[in-house]
């Protein structure tokens, strides 16, 4: 049920939005030019390496500037444009064609980009050295889900982890809805950015 689920909502999604993939697309380009996409690779479910598409929010040249780095709150490397894609969530639209794939699904753990430099940790350890990490990747990846709802942005990896397991241990079809509806209802006022524990 949940892949069908996947399925029939990525199909409409993609529909449904292709007008804002246009726009978009014009609004990077008019910004400064530069590719319109980001690939990334993360990690998928049983440890196998994905790559993830956004729409670019930061400068061209922001890898070179920081690496992978986690961005914070005010990162220079943030385009304008980048600003609104972020609060909105918008940046994360092309990953529908993950889910589309079967790579990812709708709901579910974040797709982790592969040991991404933290910048709220001491310590920077792999992400197979955090606990919980061999749980969560027995599970798909998703777009949203209950760490990315409810855990603070910059949190360490060990605490949005446990969030996973949670998600894990009582996934279920109405929660899987419960959560969708919870992410378009953020989208729509622009809040991903601030949610903290607003919710």
């Amino acid at each position: 049920m949940k892949r069908l689920l996947d399925l029939f909502l990525a199909a409409v999604a993609l529909l449904v939005s292709l007008p804002l993939w246009i726009m978009i697309t014009v609004a990077i380009k008019l910004e400064g030019g530069g590719p319109v996409f980001h690939s990334q690779e993360r990690w998928g479910k049983g440890k196998k390496p994905i790559t993830v598409q956004k729409f670019r929010s930061m400068i061209v040249e922001a890898e070179s500037r920081g690496g992978s780095v986690q961005a914070k709150s005010n990162d220079p490397r943030i385009t304008r444009v980048g600003r609104f894609l972020r609060a909105t969530s918008l940046d994360e639209m092309p990953q529908i064609l993950s889910i589309w794939r079967g790579e990812m699904s709708w709901v579910g753990p974040r797709a982790l980009p592969i040991n991404e430099v933290q910048i709220n940790e001491a310590d920077s350890l792999p992400d197979e050295a955090i606990p919980g990490f061999d749980l969560r990747c027995q599970a798909r990846p998703g777009l949203t889900g209950v760490a990315q709802i409810y855990a603070p942005r910059d949190v360490p990896r060990r605490q949005k982890f446990r969030y996973d397991r949670l998600y894990i241990c009582r996934q279920s079809l109405w929660l899987d809805l419960r959560l969708i509806v919870l992410s378009l209802w953020i989208t729509l006022r622009g809040k991903w950015e601030h949610r903290g524990g607003k919710l």
